[in-house]
């Protein structure tokens, strides 16, 4: 076993799966606009600055029709609005945590008054947002890319105030655990790992949870989660473990996506991927009666795996997030149904050969269909993978292994699907 990874897998996961108040490509423009807003001191009179926004292409798609926290409305344009009049620049994906029914009125007033414009960049980082907010003759940009939260440059009055330093990322970068480990490794590490290193991925079940019973309860997005519940009540849907991942998976997305005011446990920089990843490891530990141990076991399993495979694959692409990181739930799954490393592997194997290739046309009410869906698909690959059965490497874009495989699925989002990403925003911006 490679244990001179171990603390490196533990970084990476505390710096990947994190809490995130409502979807997080809006949220980073917000975070943007709150910084610039701290920048020029003018957080007691937001309402009367101007701001553009520029953002990449993919982050336009993942905005356009998503809910902004706790403001009953979607897009862009919001969340740079409300993230003058109400975001915390301090509370990185969370800056929208204390949204206020007033801060929404002055920026809905603001949004009237035309005093906000959002326009795509040409850029070629996948994930960019620049934005520029002007206040009598003074003005602040500020500049994300490459990560959610990760500022590269601040201009004040038009002069460079701060760049990031390349070359400490590129250091950075160079740690990367996933360079030298397999699928082998992050299941090594998940099983034998001293379980006080690994508690704090209880976390995770404990905010999606939360935001599942907040889906099931109110009245969010396309109510997918709540109408498995309602059908399985009058008997059209029998009870079961399939039902219940389906209905508590789709339910935390409907909430999240909607705009509810209660953060995701996020994975990968996507709420819903942290979802994905938590929520049917969580609803099958409970059905199959799991003890602390395998649950906790099962979750790291599951987010480690979801982070591994992502870590091959653009940050932001073509291919949708939460079939990834279910796969993650796929690995979690077949351990609790007593399943070895090979088994794991063939669950992997046959959500690739399965739902490869679900396109992310934007983040919207409805990747909660795509949550459930690939929610159920690990359900169906853990059952198969426990019998024996899987997608082989005869078929398709699956490999025999499982490293292999995950390197194919990849190779589809970052080559081809590349232009599909472009087609997606074509049809989006102009339908």
């Amino acid at each position: 076993m490679k244990q001179h990874l171990w603390s490196l897998f533990i970084d990476v996961i505390k710096r990947e799966v994190v809490p995130a108040l409502g979807c997080t490509e809006p949220v980073s423009v917000a975070l943007a606009t709150a910084i610039a807003i701290d920048k020029l001191g003018v957080k007691t009179d937001a309402s009367s600055v101007n701001i553009e926004a520029s953002v990449s292409p993919n982050l336009m798609k993942n905005g356009m029709g998503v809910g902004i926290p706790g403001t009953g409305t979607v897009g862009l344009p919001m969340a740079a609005t409300i993230g003058a009049v109400a975001g915390d620049h301090t509370a990185n994906l969370e800056v929208l945590k204390n949204v206020t029914t007033d801060d929404v009125a002055v920026a809905k007033q603001m949004l009237d008054n035309n005093q906000v414009s959002v326009g795509v960049a040409d850029v070629s980082n996948v994930l960019y947002a620049k934005v520029t907010v002007f206040y009598q003759q003074r003005s602040v940009a500020v500049t994300i890319a490459d990560g959610h939260t990760n500022v590269v440059a601040i201009e004040e009055d038009g002069i460079t105030v701060f760049q990031a330093d390349k070359q400490v990322k590129k250091e950075a970068n160079s740690s990367n655990p996933f360079e030298q480990a397999t699928a082998q490794d992050v299941y090594d590490f998940a099983m034998n790992a001293d379980l006080e290193d690994i508690r704090f991925i209880e976390q995770s079940k404990i905010l999606n949870t939360e935001l599942s019973e907040e889906g099931l309860t109110g009245n969010y997005g396309l109510k997918i989660g709540a109408t498995f519940r309602k059908n399985q009540e009058c008997g059209l849907l029998s009870g079961g473990l399939l039902t219940e991942v389906l209905m508590r998976t789709a339910a935390a997305s409907d909430a999240r996506m909607d705009g509810a005011m209660k953060p995701a446990m996020s994975n990968s920089g996507s709420g819903n991927q942290g979802i994905a990843a938590t929520m049917p490891v969580v609803a099958t530990a409970e059905f199959l009666k799991a003890n602390e141990e395998q649950t906790i076991r099962a979750l790291m399993l599951s987010h480690l795996m979801a982070v591994y495979i992502k870590s091959y694959q653009n940050k932001l692409s073509a291919l949708c997030g939460a079939t990834t990181a279910s796969m993650g739930s796929a690995a979690g799954i077949t351990y609790l149904l007593g399943g070895n490393f090979e088994q794991i592997s063939a669950s992997i194997c046959s959500m690739i050969g399965d739902i490869a290739g679900i396109i992310c046309d934007g983040a919207k009410t409805s990747c909660a269909m795509k949550v459930s869906s690939s929610a159920g698909t690990a359900v169906k690959s853990a059952l198969m993978a426990i019998d024996g059965i899987r997608v082989t490497g005869n078929e398709g874009i699956v490999a025999n292994d499982v490293d292999q495989s995950i390197i194919n699925l990849s190779a589809l989002a970052n080559g081809s699907m590349t232009q599909t990403d472009i087609q997606i925003l074509d049809i989006m911006v102009n339908k």
